[in-house]
């Protein structure tokens, strides 16, 4: 008996203690509340301008060859080495080409001959004049192969017409090379203002420059130096190979010799303005390419609105679409959050 009133008792101590423990849970029901900071959207008015990526070449890249074929007898510049206008860059052994012009003027020299004797023959009346005017077209044409020899020996060497570099030597010394093949892939660049940034733009920028405006260019050689640019040249046709309109812009460098194929950087000021809404980055929810989220407040409520990004600038996130100037969004515990949830805004 008095063990079935001990269990009894110690139930009932039990059953008691709950009801107490329950009882000091009410405190604690407004864990529901989450407190937030929120902040207004800015709106800035920011340049139009486009940014694009290249490569640095020159205006005018040229191919330096012979004329005639034969065989390489000096070759005096070497990769990467700057030249100046009317310097010898390579020669041909004029061996050959000497002998080819002493045949010719021997020719020149017979033929002469043949039409002195021709006409004292005609005052004779032994010739006619049919056979003096033969021999008189047959002086012409050796007077006319002896310069077209002459001519091939002047460009037995090959000088420089403009100021540049040596992009690529193809030949050495003695190679035989044919009439026209490449010696020399050079680049010009007279005073150094030859230098060329060549971007690519989508059709919508491309439309939205001219020929003339203006550049800033950084080049990844020289990390501390901005470089003044303007558009020098724009293509009329797409690059099928990379889908893009190629753009040229001419650079100052002053002093800085890039070189070919170096990647730069390149902002041009196309003098229009845009409105955007700026949001800092860390109230976005579930970003998606150019697609978000963000919380606004509404009425002591969070709305979930749907909003497009024009693009990301370090913290900051310029909105396209989505946002008003009132609007007030959500910039802490934003992932604890549903449009159900009581919130209590803190400064």
């Amino acid at each position: 008996m008095n063990k079935t009133i001990t269990i009894s008792l110690f139930s009932l101590f039990l059953i008691t203690s709950c009801k107490e423990e329950k009882k000091e849970a009410k405190p604690f029901e407004n864990t529901d509340v989450i407190a937030l900071k929120t902040a207004s959207v800015a709106s800035l008015s920011m340049a139009g301008n486009i940014n694009a990526s290249g490569l640095v070449t020159t205006e005018n890249e040229t191919t330096y060859s012979f004329k005639i074929g034969g065989v390489v007898s000096g070759v005096f510049v070497e990769e990467g080495q700057f030249f100046r206008k009317g310097q010898l860059l390579a020669t041909l052994d004029e061996t050959e080409i000497r002998a080819g012009l002493n045949q010719s003027d021997l020719n020149v020299q017979k033929n002469e001959r043949d039409y002195k004797r021709a006409n004292n023959l005609y005052k004779d009346s032994v010739y006619t004049l049919e056979q003096v005017q033969n021999t008189r077209t047959g002086l012409d044409i050796a007077r006319k192969q002896k310069d077209a020899v002459a001519f091939n020996v002047k460009y037995a060497k090959i000088y420089a017409t403009a100021d540049g570099f040596v992009a690529q030597k193809v030949v050495n010394k003695g190679e035989i090379v044919a009439s026209g093949s490449p010696v020399l892939v050079i680049n010009e660049t007279s005073h150094n203002n030859n230098y060329l940034l060549k971007v690519g733009l989508t059709d919508t920028e491309w439309a939205s420059t001219k020929i003339g405006q203006k550049a800033v260019v950084t080049l990844d050689g020289y990390p501390d130096k901005k470089f003044d640019a303007f558009i020098f040249r724009k293509s009329q046709s797409a690059d099928l190979a990379i889908g893009s309109f190629q753009v040229e812009l001419k650079l100052t460098m002053n002093d800085s010799k890039p070189a070919v194929g170096m990647f730069g950087k390149a902002e041009i000021k196309t003098h229009n303005s845009e409105d955007f809404i700026v949001i800092p980055y860390n109230s976005l929810l579930e970003a998606d390419g150019n697609k978000a989220f963000v919380f606004v407040v509404e009425n002591n409520k969070v709305k979930k609105r749907p909003i497009t990004i024009a693009k990301f600038e370090n913290d900051k996130v310029f909105i396209q679409d989505g946002l008003q100037k009132s609007d007030k969004i959500v910039i802490s515990n934003s992932a604890y959050l549903n449009e159900q949830s009581t919130i209590k805004i803190i400064k």
